[in-house]
């Protein structure tokens, strides 16, 4: 198993996570949303969301390079992407736990995410990680100006007790 470790990211972080952000992004999100948000996701946009939400961002780092992160957003995670080069070797279920256990810690009592509902890959992933699709959701993803809505299943992260 290879090392991975998890720490907060910081502003030097910016354009490999932006990097690391596209690259996932596309892979699970073209063909699953609207053409609109397509025209509003440039190479630039994912830059400078990058760097807005850096404070609220943790990176995963493999033989000293950035193979993806999690980020936060009060009870929700956020963002979590991996590099496609780390698909597979652990990094994604290190991200998804460390971020349910910070939600936890914080006192939220239902970590949920939002995920794209055509994007089976991932769907499939927080099911075996522990989560269950609670229903449809109409996502408001940031666009400059306002935002687009997106198709999405919101997952729950399953609490026992």
């Amino acid at each position: 198993m290879t090392a991975i470790d998890i720490r907060p990211a910081t502003p030097a972080d910016t354009a490999r996570i932006a990097e690391v952000w596209e690259g996932a992004w596309r892979d699970g999100h073209v063909g699953h949303i609207p053409d609109e948000l397509l025209v509003h996701r440039r190479s630039e946009s994912f830059i400078s969301r990058s760097a807005a939400m850096i404070d609220r961002t943790r990176v995963a780092v493999v033989a000293g390079t950035i193979v993806g992160f999690v980020t936060l957003k009060v009870d929700e995670i956020e963002q979590l992407m991996v590099d496609a080069a780390a698909r597979g070797t652990g990094v994604a279920p290190a991200l998804l736990s460390d971020g349910a256990r910070r939600l936890l810690a914080a006192g939220h009592e239902q970590p949920w995410l939002a995920v794209v509902t055509g994007n089976a890959r991932a769907r499939h992933f927080y099911e075996r990680e522990g989560w269950r699709d609670a229903g449809h959701l109409d996502y408001q993803a940031p666009v400059e100006g306002g935002t687009v809505t997106v198709s999405c299943r919101r997952y729950e992260l399953i609490l026992a007790g």
